[in-house]
């Protein structure tokens, strides 16, 4: 099946859909402590509303400043950016009890396709442990021979069917819509890269690849 290719307008339409769809929940618990502060008067609950905003606000700020790198601008054409940074989005994103990221890639500077699709890749690989369990981020080599993994294993892991064929840009039906538009964007942001990215579970884990051509 030949890769499908997303007009920009329905292809920015989709991602912003996505974006919402991520900061809405933590954007409205903050709406609902805030209700609960102006008509509650024991002071129990009022701790407990204020707890909620705290945690509601880091939340979103946590997914806002991680979809700002991982979906945004993030520079200027060409820009390079500090694996660093993208390692501590990725950290306050998974700030949590159940899943334990484990990044070893090397801090450096990459072009920042590369460091978007990191970032994409890590979603892909948490979206597959939905009760949590291991990340793990690699990058093997370096430069332009350098490869990227994002191994997951964790309770009920199970990679999503239609993934591998969104990261090729073969969506199953020929059409891509908001819930699968992350994983054709990561395809997109692969190829953009000069790399083969691939998805694949087994029963160590969910690993996901992307290599240069030759490697793969």
């Amino acid at each position: 099946m030949p890769a499908i290719s997303l007009d920009a307008l329905d292809l920015a339409a989709l991602l912003c859909s996505r974006v919402c769809h991520d900061v809405i929940s933590p954007v409205g618990a903050i709406v609902n402590g805030l209700e609960v502060l102006e008509e509650e008067k024991d002071a129990e609950m009022r701790a407990i509303a204020t707890d909620l905003i705290k945690k509601s606000a880091r939340t979103a700020s946590a997914k806002l400043q991680f979809c700002r790198l991982a979906f945004g601008s993030a520079g200027s054409a060409g820009a390079l950016i500090d694996t660093g940074d993208a390692e501590q989005v990725a950290r306050n994103l998974l700030a949590d009890d159940r899943t334990r990221l484990e990044w070893t890639a090397p801090r450096a500077l990459m072009p920042k396709n590369k460091v978007k699709l990191i970032l994409n890749m890590c979603l892909i690989g948490a979206a597959a442990i939905p009760r949590g369990g291991l990340l793990k981020v690699e990058v093997l080599g370096e430069g332009d021979d350098a490869s990227l993994v994002v191994f997951a294993n964790g309770p009920n892991m199970r990679l999503a069917s239609g993934i591998p064929l969104l990261l090729q840009g073969e969506p199953e039906g020929g059409s891509v819509d908001a819930h699968g538009i992350q994983a054709f964007y990561t395809g997109m942001v692969a190829r953009a890269s000069d790399l083969e990215i691939k998805a694949e579970a087994s029963v160590e884990g969910v690993r996901i690849v992307a290599s240069p051509a030759a490697q793969t």
